[in-house]
């Protein structure tokens, strides 16, 4: 799960710990936030229960170490990969891509992971074209590291995405917006299950 940056600190602990056991990680995009903050906020999930080995914080590598944290999501404006792993050798590092050729420059460069998107229409990015399946598969083909796919991605096309090789699936608004949002995980719990019992890759 991904944070969309529009709940208080609070109410997101709240929500993180009852849903935590079914997700893989919390990945913390709170871009309003200030460093100060969000490490506020990251103590706030820790107090609640949630592991510090399932939190992932967006850019912010000082935060990251100063939370316990599992990783770091890097952008195009984060450190480069290379002063991000000298500073933090001990933080798993994500970077987020866009494309197939940035895909593959993430995998060259080091990352442990990367972030691929927005596979379909996304309400996170109004107007914006979707980058495909197809798209997908040569990123996923290209990269030669787990690849998480995101934007759009529902319960209901879980299955296509892991059928193109992406190592599991980011989910922002399917579950942050959601009405039940422990109902929407298990959703898409039960999705990620069934396309491995088909023969796709997990979350």
């Amino acid at each position: 799960m991904i944070s969309d940056g529009r709940l208080d600190a609070a109410h997101f602990a709240a929500m993180a710990a009852a849903i935590h056991p079914q997700l893989d990680f919390i990945h913390l995009r709170e871009k309003q936030r200030s460093a100060r903050e969000l490490l506020d906020m990251t103590g706030k999930l820790l107090l609640a229960g949630v592991p510090s080995s399932k939190l992932v914080i967006n850019d912010r590598v000082d935060v990251a170490l100063a939370a316990g944290a599992a990783g770091v999501q890097l952008a195009w404006h984060s450190l480069p990969l290379s002063a991000a792993r000298a500073a933090a050798p001990v933080l798993r590092l994500g970077k987020s891509v866009h494309s197939v050729q940035e895909a593959e420059e993430a995998g060259r460069q080091g990352a442990d992971f990367c972030l691929f998107g927005h596979v379909f229409p996304s309400v996170c990015k109004p107007g914006q074209q979707e980058r495909g399946l197809a798209q997908l598969a040569d990123a996923v083909r290209v990269c030669g590291i787990p690849l998480i796919a995101i934007g759009g991605i529902t319960p209901a096309n879980t299955g296509l995405v892991l059928r193109q090789g992406a190592a599991g699936i980011a989910v922002m608004s399917g579950i942050c917006s959601a009405d039940d949002p422990l109902a929407a995980i298990r959703a898409y719990r039960r999705a990620v299950i069934q396309a491995e019992d088909k023969g796709g890759e997990g979350a």
